[in-house]
């Protein structure tokens, strides 16, 4: 780091940004889970670690929220090929089990199928629980970790893990979908269910969607039954009130104060206006812009609360797609370093 130049050229050596660290010498460590078993959906999002690895030496790391914050050192531990290869081979079977249910036929009338959807639902298991063990490894070490995704399942097992370093926290989704099906199409472990799954864990006394606007009815009661565990802004409501004058950042501030004191965001680009994503697997009109989710994200900083992990899921392969999830995962990294360290000495809007 003494001889790196971080005004000169994005490097390309295999690490994000083109940093010159590893794993010791970083204080985050980034995983790249490349799965999306049970899209439903576009695809493309197993290869969205590889898409913001491959983009990431464009940006300049010069961030007006943290100028140094490069310094804290930012470490792409892996994007495994075995999950990619595992991913692959059961996207086939995932792939006739969603054809099949889509055409209204019932699993149980194919054997083949239902003994597919069990591999299917076990792999997934699997899958959680190493990503549940590199969390650990990570967080024994005092390093705080990020997930890139893949499809936005991929983030169980290391919020399973985090329940373990904290008695409670609370979730900031950005999302076009709640995500709150019970099972979708038999995936026990569907992207469609990952918040299902996660508010099985006590620890997470709140969960905060942002952006939402693709959702079932069942989906909506969930919300309203939750007795305030889930308060969910639903992308049209934001608007009309956006239209009527209320101003981004007084939602802003209403919104963060539902979330306690430590926070995790969980980042589906979908989320985001399709123009900035548009090879998500998902894709929804309307959404945010880049600039007022991390003006969002900015004011959980300012409000002293700790940011103490996320995941960026959903990024498609594209260059643009690229692009923004580099964007993303940079700006996060600085805010998540200014949580850890609030009153750096040096810069623009924290002060």
């Amino acid at each position: 780091m003494t001889t790196f130049d971080p005004d000169g050229v994005g490097l390309e050596n295999g690490n994000l940004f083109g940093l010159p660290l590893d794993f010791d010498t970083a204080q985050i460590i980034v995983w790249g889970i490349p799965w999306e078993v049970t899209v439903s959906y576009g695809s493309g999002t197993a290869h969205g670690p590889h898409a913001i690895l491959r983009e990431s030496p464009q940006l300049d790391l010069y961030d007006f929220d943290n100028p140094l914050g490069w310094q804290q050192g930012i470490f792409l531990a892996g994007i495994p090929d075995f999950i990619q290869a595992k991913n692959d081979a059961l996207k086939v079977q995932a792939q006739k089990i969603i054809e099949y249910t889509s055409q209204g036929h019932a699993l149980t009338d194919s054997p083949t199928l239902v003994a597919a959807l069990t591999e299917i639902n076990q792999e997934c298991r699997h899958l959680h629980q190493w990503v549940y063990a590199q969390a650990q490894a990570v967080l024994d070490q005092g390093k705080k970790l990020v997930l890139l995704g893949g499809d936005h399942s991929i983030p169980l097992g290391y919020l399973q893990a985090l329940s373990e370093h904290h008695e409670q926290f609370g979730i900031l989704q950005i999302d076009a979908h709640s995500d709150l099906r019970q099972t979708y199409q038999g995936f026990e472990f569907s992207h469609a269910s990952i918040m299902t799954n996660v508010l099985k864990l006590p620890q997470v006394t709140k969960l905060v969607q942002v952006g939402v606007r693709d959702v079932c009815r069942a989906e909506v009661e969930t919300v309203q039954q939750s007795q305030g565990r889930i308060v969910t802004y639903y992308d049209p409501d934001l608007k009309t009130q956006l239209y009527q004058g209320v101003t981004w950042h007084s939602l802003c501030q209403e919104i963060i104060q539902h979330l306690p004191q430590q926070v995790y965001i969980s980042f589906d680009v979908d989320g985001l206006d399709p123009k900035l994503c548009p090879q998500t697997g998902t894709p929804v009109p309307g959404g945010l812009e880049l600039e007022a989710a991390f003006h969002l994200c900015r004011l959980i900083i300012q409000s002293d609360r700790s940011l103490i992990g996320f995941d960026i899921c959903e990024v498609g392969n594209g260059i643009w797609d690229g692009n923004v999830g580099a964007r993303i995962l940079y700006k996060l990294c600085n805010l998540m370093g200014l949580s850890s360290n609030p009153n750096p000495s040096n810069n623009f809007h924290l002060q």
